[in-house]
């Protein structure tokens, strides 16, 4: 993965009436199109993939990603950690888990 093309999802009808909004207040619009009917709009609440070039050619594809998301938070300098979702294996292929959590599976597959 090069970059993440961060900003809000939107539906293509809303897509159009805020570029002639952003146009009205003389703004740089900033949206990809997903599909049909999406439309990530990046022009408030984008990142940096926002100012990649557009291309007929381009050397780069894009790729939807569905992430699951879970109201949990971090604290400056905690550790960074996921669940990894191994499959289940038997006992002799099993491998350890130590993260410590109260809920620890003891396994991580």
């Amino acid at each position: 993965m090069v970059i993440e093309y961060i900003g809000t999802i939107i539906r293509s009808e809303v897509a159009n009436r805020k570029e002639r909004v952003y146009e009205s207040q003389n703004r740089g619009v900033y949206m990809f199109r997903i599909d049909n009917d999406y439309v990530i709009d990046a022009t408030i609440t984008g990142g940096p993939a926002r100012y990649i070039n557009h291309s007929c050619a381009p050397n780069c594809i894009t790729e939807v990603v569905m992430i699951e998301k879970e109201n949990k938070s971090s604290s400056r300098g905690e550790e960074l950690s996921y669940d990894y979702k191994f499959d289940f294996e038997d006992d002799q292929h099993k491998i350890p888990c130590h993260c410590g959590a109260v809920n620890c599976r003891k396994w991580m597959n």
